[in-house]
């Protein structure tokens, strides 16, 4: 009879024992990949067009808020955004806004800015403390930015850059790119006669024709009757093909030295402080364009050759697992599914913070001023002249000052000393 519940105190002890080593192996297994630092770079939410063709019967006034303003779906897109960021994220953030945790930066557009306010406000609703209106769930959140014109960081492509400007040219120019134009020659000589845009660059048939369509097309307002699926389909592949050219085709890795590249600097070097920094910020969101999107994702090489939709956000993720930083990249460019994950090419798709420093290390500019200046033979001729005039009257003035001080005319005043 006593040995029955001293049985049952050593199995009571042994399955006691089990459950402690099973919680601490699942913690380490929860501890084992911890998110140390994240980036979002996305685009606005939906808005009336940038501008029109001359033809359309569509015309500014028909938009509440003028071209180029952030819409009510905009706003709506926007707060779903934040609201699955804070789903995402709601362990790794704190609960409430703390400013030392979270840096907002936009570039100095209305749409942006306000995509930007609309997400915080889903992002950190107000709670407990922070609730300054009990009938106002909202906090103000700074938004940071700087001029259009001393924007190198997110109002891309930069265009005070005459290398690129070459490299564009070049572009234009190659075989490849003209391979891939020759299928909608045509239709583009047709596009004058039904829009009145008369330019023949594909960048001004994607803003100016397509675009204003596309909008139109969102909030139901009646095409021209020229404007069927499949013109519509043209104008599509057309603008997809003047943003790859952009950044691609040609030079690829260059080009993104000189645009995209300078973003995967800024964000590398905030992955390498949060290393570094138990206490550094844990979020950092970049609100931009289409164009900003996937130059960061023509530099990294992940591009899709899809444009980025309203709203698009490219993740960055930096976690710490058994003692090493990874990096893991996710693409959201829709709501009904999870963010596509994405990998750096070769890498692994969580990849050590130091493969990525070196794999990304051919798109950084060492010296960006230095390496947007332009190449071509007849400018670098001009440089050279320029820097050898340079030297010679250098040299000339500095022997006419030794003829000067030394020669036959300079006196050495006896006074002087006295």
């Amino acid at each position: 009879m006593g040995a029955a519940p001293c049985l049952m105190a050593r199995a009571a002890s042994l399955s006691l024992g089990f459950f402690l080593l099973l919680s601490c192996w699942l913690d380490r297994g929860v501890l084992a990949k911890e998110l140390k630092f994240v980036t979002l770079v996305f685009r606005h939410g939906d808005r009336s067009p940038i501008e029109t063709f001359p033809n359309d019967p569509v015309k500014e006034s028909s938009w509440p808020q003028g071209f180029g303003q952030l819409t009510q779906l905009g706003m709506e897109q926007h707060y779903e955004l934040g609201k699955y960021i804070r789903k995402r994220y709601g362990r790794f953030l704190n609960e409430s806004y703390k400013h030392d945790q979270v840096y907002i930066r936009s570039t100095d557009v209305d749409r942006t800015l306000m995509s930007a306010m609309t997400q915080l406000a889903a992002l950190f609703p107000p709670e407990g403390t922070s609730i300054w209106n009990p009938s106002l769930l909202w906090q103000p959140i700074p938004v940071h930015t700087v001029p259009l014109s001393e924007d190198q960081l997110l109002y891309l492509p930069f265009r005070n850059c005459p290398r690129f400007h070459e490299l564009e040219r070049e572009t234009l120019e190659s075989e490849e790119f003209q391979k891939r134009l020759h299928p909608y020659k045509d239709f583009v000589e047709s596009l004058p006669k039904l829009s009145g845009f008369h330019g023949q660059d594909l960048f001004g048939i994607w803003s100016k024709v397509y675009d204003p369509l596309y909008c139109e097309g969102i909030h139901n307002f009646t095409l021209p009757s020229w404007a069927t699926e499949d013109i519509i389909t043209k104008l599509r592949e057309l603008s997809e093909l003047s943003l790859l050219s952009l950044y691609g085709i040609h030079k690829q890795k260059e080009k993104s030295r000189l645009q995209g590249g300078v973003l995967v600097n800024e964000i590398l070097n905030h992955m390498k402080s949060a290393t570094q920094s138990p206490s550094y910020r844990k979020l950092i969101m970049y609100s931009a364009h289409d164009t900003t999107v996937s130059g960061l994702q023509m530099a990294l090489d992940v591009y899709n050759g899809i444009l980025p939709p309203y709203a698009a956000c490219h993740i960055m993720e930096l976690h710490l697992e058994k003692g090493e930083y990874f990096v893991e990249m996710y693409y959201r460019n829709e709501t009904q599914h999870e963010p596509y994950p994405l990998t750096l090419p070769g890498c692994t798709p969580s990849c050590p913070l130091e493969k990525f420093a070196e794999l990304v290390a051919p798109v950084i500019p060492q010296d960006w001023s230095m390496e947007c200046m332009v190449t071509s033979n007849h400018q670098v001729l001009r440089v050279v002249l320029a820097i050898a005039f340079c030297l010679v009257s250098g040299v000339l003035v500095v022997l006419l000052f030794v003829f000067i001080r030394h020669g036959p005319c300079w006196q050495r005043d006896p006074y002087r000393n006295i």
